[in-house]
């Protein structure tokens, strides 16, 4: 029986009489009343093996997930096709089990799928390192943060609003340990203000932090907007999202010193928003302050091609007063699906996967424009993401073309107050013209049903 539970009575009497206390209630006196639950949990009672996966399975019915619904949902996930080489590859036993390649005499697969890993990343932004994966997107913005800080001796950060919210709150949580203030600059017509922005930045900023395409899915002038970060010697940082850098512009070609984002849409399933991988890439200058680790390409005493892990810099590697990041995993795994996407995909494939976007967005941009009700948020060029504006509640609007099996997309209200009447609509190579001119027919009529005031 104590297999399964965590403590016994006597278990807790020894833990409580090495303390010092005699009861749990003695133990947790200083934490104010009102703030005790005051009753036990409200647990059921156990239930047998079948009964709880009978009672999850039913639960797990009532989500609603991307293969039974046309999702335009997007916000940083997106409803990307994966091939199913990228399971196959996944999937094998010398990739799906290893927990981390120390030894490179036993490691030469996952190591060289990093090399790899890297040589990509680092040719699509353009940017000359990069490291073998992170967590996921939002850290990789706060580990950029603490990167800058070191690289400029300097604790001011300016983030534009366009950023992803979980990002800009990701930067801010850290910003408080670092001892970092986190200036927002607002957008304006769907851009980031440059005018706000010039002013904000200072000789007292480590780094500006600019995202293209944006949260409001508008393509940034990021060469523009990173003269002040120049201007002031502050690191230019660019969240990007990596399915359009077939056919924008790169980071690196911007002036930008650290390209980073969520690697989610190369080769992962939604999942329910996770697990996914951030991936970052910088200047040569910032090699030894990069967060994670980097895989390195070598020769044998035979002279034969060979990897090793080249550089690390977290503190169970080197000593702590050197170490920059305590990033403990690479999410090998994710990124090793992202690679195998892109070599599925190719030079070619992957910038006609990025046309693909564009003109699906234009078409889809234009068809619900067209629709009454439904009017443009913002004017400023989009690549795979629009917002709209809405004359209806848009939670309400949402819950009735739900019922049509389709998820119309992301409610700009919940992250930002000023576009309340605000949706964000994504296109992947997955959504067809018909599906969107579904998408138009259905949020026309729940538009016209919400301000007629009809019952659902």
């Amino acid at each position: 029986m104590t297999r399964y539970t965590s403590a016994t009575p006597d278990d807790r009497r020894e833990m409580l009489d090495a303390i010092g206390v005699s009861s749990v209630d003695e133990l947790f006196e200083q934490i104010p009343e009102p703030l005790r639950l005051g009753r036990p949990l409200a647990l059921p009672d156990g239930m047998g093996e079948a009964e709880v996966y009978e009672r999850l399975a039913a639960l797990a019915e009532r989500n609603a997930d991307a293969e039974e619904q046309v999702s335009f949902l997007g916000a940083g996930m997106y409803d990307h096709y994966v091939p199913a080489i990228v399971d196959a590859i996944t999937s094998r036993s010398e990739f799906l089990t290893p927990y981390t390649p120390y030894q490179p005499e036993i490691s030469q697969g996952g190591l060289q799928v990093m090399f790899e890993f890297q040589t990509a990343m680092s040719e699509l932004t353009a940017l000359p390192v990069s490291s073998a994966g992170l967590y996921e997107g939002p850290s990789s913005v706060a580990s950029a943060g603490y990167l800058a800080m070191g690289a400029t001796k300097r604790r001011k950060f300016v983030v534009s609003r366009g950023v992803h919210p979980h990002s800009r709150e990701t930067l801010r949580t850290y910003s408080v340990g670092y001892g970092a203030e986190v200036v927002e600059v607002g957008l304006e017509g769907g851009l980031t203000d440059a005018a706000a922005l010039a002013e904000a930045v200072d000789g007292e900023t480590a780094a500006v932090f600019l995202q293209t395409p944006n949260f409001l899915g508008a393509v940034e002038d990021v060469e523009a907007l990173g003269a002040a970060a120049k201007e002031h010697g502050a690191l230019l940082i660019v969240a990007c999202d990596p399915m359009t850098l077939g056919i924008l512009k790169p980071p690196g070609e911007c002036g930008a010193d650290i390209a980073l984002g969520e690697g989610q849409p190369l080769g992962n399933r939604l999942d329910f928003g996770g697990p996914s991988f951030g991936f970052f890439c910088a200047t040569e200058a910032q090699i030894r302050r990069m967060p994670g680790r980097i895989a390195g390409e070598t020769e044998d005493v035979d002279g034969r091609r060979g990897f090793v892990l080249a550089l690390q810099t977290r503190e169970q590697h080197i000593r702590r007063e050197k170490a920059t990041n305590n990033i403990c995993t690479a999410q090998a795994l994710n990124a090793l699906g992202a690679m195998v996407h892109l070599a599925w995909l190719g030079r070619e494939g992957f910038r006609e996967i990025g046309e693909l976007l564009v003109q699906r967005t234009a078409y889809a941009r234009e068809r619900l424009a067209g629709v009454s009700g439904v009017e443009l948020l913002h004017e400023a060029p989009v690549a795979r993401e629009f917002a709209v504006r809405l004359e209806a509640p848009v939670e309400k609007v949402l819950d009735r073309v739900a019922e049509r099996g389709i998820a119309a997309g992301y409610p700009l209200g919940r992250e930002y107050p000023e576009y309340k009447d605000g949706l964000l609509v994504a296109i992947t190579e997955r959504r067809t013209k018909a599906q969107i001119d579904e998408l138009a027919e259905a949020l026309g009529a729940a538009v016209a049903a919400e301000r007629e005031g009809v019952t659902a």
